[in-house]
């Protein structure tokens, strides 16, 4: 999320970009779902500068901002990183997964059977979903989300986990303050790290745990 509408459509852009980037540069099938995480989140904040156009309200822009935010990231973060996972890391990883497959599929029967809304206050935007057993489904999405990339092995990926947990953090602060939503610019440097490890020489170690060979 960003400030006004203009800010996230340029953010959407340069973050999209970078996901085309990511993509292009992939030399295992494996690593495409994280390497096209950053396309994601571009294409987030650019339905988010279509939600800032509608002035809020219930609208198709809004259901699809919280489609992506809430059950897709849900699953697809934790499946990514499982995915690009090394073997020996891949059975600590199924927790996050299992976790945000029950998750999404909360999440989606409360999209399913309940309108989003959504409310421009100053340079923010509160999203209004009727989540049952909030603070037990938002630890789900949590452990499945940053869970799945703190455990998943990776130098960089791990540093990913961390800027998003601050990010996570800042942006909630600022957002209860309805200071500005800043959640923009910490997904422009998750879009770098993940470029960061796509780019990685070509046979790096994926993770600690990945034995030796002599």
């Amino acid at each position: 999320m960003c400030w006004s509408a203009t800010a996230d459509l340029a953010a959407g852009t340069v973050i999209s970009a970078a996901g085309i980037a990511c993509l292009a540069r992939v030399r295992r099938a494996r690593d495409l779902p994280v390497a096209a995480l950053p396309l994601l989140l571009g294409v987030h904040q650019l339905v988010e500068a279509a939600v800032w156009d509608t002035g809020g309200g219930c609208s198709p822009a809004a259901t699809a901002w919280a489609v992506i935010a809430l059950p897709l990231l849900a699953v697809w973060v934790p499946a990514g990183v499982l995915w690009a996972a090394a073997p020996g890391v891949r059975r600590r990883l199924w927790g996050p997964l299992a976790t945000g497959l029950t998750t999404a599929g909360v999440l989606a029967y409360c999209l399913a059977a309940r309108p989003v809304t959504a409310e421009i206050r100053g340079h923010t935007i509160g999203y209004g979903v009727n989540v049952p057993w909030m603070p037990l489904v938002l630890t789900g999405y949590l452990f499945a989300t940053l869970g799945a990339l703190l455990l998943g092995g990776d130098r960089r990926l791990r540093t990913l986990g961390v800027v998003l947990a601050v990010g996570a953090l800042a942006c909630s602060a600022l957002w209860r303050l309805e200071f500005a939503s800043t959640w923009c610019a910490f997904a422009a440097v998750a879009s770098l790290l993940v470029l960061g490890w796509v780019r990685r020489p070509c046979g790096a170690p994926l993770s600690r745990d990945r034995p030796k060979v002599t």
